[in-house]
């Protein structure tokens, strides 16, 4: 079976195409204050991308005021989505690896942010084995949890990818040597 890059494309899509919508809403939000269906459509969709947004118009607002800019945000996600699929479609198989696992560690982070997490909460205590105790709260609901489930999906695949090209590459090497001392 060989990989299939619109499946090593699907989730970084997927967490590309939430960012992209925010910012949609957020425009049309702007062009329509008083609609109730873009203050909806915001309100779900901004939880996911709520830090991020702040953090890319924070910093870019250092490199000569670019920060804040809708054409901006636009160019970031088109040129961000063209090198995941570059490198989905890549030969070297660690281009699909990276990019799926940067996308979930994307993913939780959005939903990590996005619930508001905070390490001084008292939802749940955990002790470390030197006995610093600290806790966690994220939101697990139906939203976070089917994206967290989608990633590591994509995840699987990515490690079932990764491993049977390896296994090939490793069987056509010991055909290789074979045949080289056959020759020999």
């Amino acid at each position: 079976m060989t990989r299939k890059p619109i499946l090593l494309f699907a989730f970084p899509a997927l967490m590309l195409l939430l960012l992209a919508a925010e910012r949609t809403a957020t425009l049309l939000l702007g062009f329509y204050p008083a609609s109730p269906a873009m203050w909806q459509a915001w309100l779900e969709l901004r939880p996911f991308s709520t830090m991020f947004w702040q953090q890319a118009h924070f910093y870019l607002g250092y490199l000569g005021g670019l920060g804040g800019s809708m054409a901006l945000d636009a160019a970031m996600i088109v040129i961000a989505s063209l090198l995941c699929w570059m490198a989905s479609r890549s030969k070297w198989s660690g281009g699909f690896f990276l990019a799926n696992h940067a996308a979930v560690l994307f993913a939780g982070l959005m939903i990590a942010a996005g619930s508001h997490a905070e390490t001084a909460s008292t939802i749940a205590n955990f002790t470390t084995p030197r006995g610093l105790q600290f806790s966690l709260m994220v939101d697990f609901s139906l939203k976070n949890s089917l994206v967290l489930c989608l990633g590591l999906a994509a995840c699987a695949y990515c490690h079932v990818a990764f491993l049977r090209e390896a296994r090939q590459r490793a069987e056509a090497r010991t055909v290789r040597i074979l045949a080289l001392q056959r020759d020999l």
